[in-house]
Formats: structure tokens, C-alpha cells, sequence
């Protein structure tokens, strides 16, 4: 009963294992992802206001209709 209880626990903590690792491989990639995305927006930024620098806001356009 109790070599049971002990192979039972063992399994368990085996998948649990298994589990974990995969979760950290999977956070391991979102990190990486998150960090070129946010170098991909600030380069997209930067390229952004180099080629605009007179950009117009919406707010100073005057609808037709005016």
C-alpha cells in the first residue's frame, strides 16, 4: 500500500516535471518575443519621427463642411 502511494507520488511529480519545464520554455519564448516587439516600436518610432517631424495632428484638420 504504501509503495503504492510512493510510485503514485512519483508519477505525479514526474509529469509535474515534464510540466514545468514546458512552461518555462514557453515564458522563456514569450520574453524573447516581448523584447522584439518592443525594440521593433521603438525603431518604428524613431523611423517615425525622423521622416515626420511637421507630422499634423487630426485635430488641427477642418472637416470640408466648415
Amino acid at each position: 500500500m504504501l509503495e503504492e502511494r510512493i510510485k503514485d507520488l512519483e508519477v505525479k511529480f514526474s509529469h509535474q516535471d515534464f510540466l514545468v519545464d514546458q512552461l518555462n520554455k514557453i515564458v522563456t519564448n514569450q520574453q524573447l518575443m516581448l523584447e522584439k516587439l518592443q525594440k521593433d516600436i521603438l525603431e518604428l518610432k524613431l523611423s517615425q519621427s525622423e521622416s515626420a517631424p511637421q507630422a499634423r495632428s487630426l485635430e488641427d484638420d477642418v472637416p470640408p463642411h466648415y
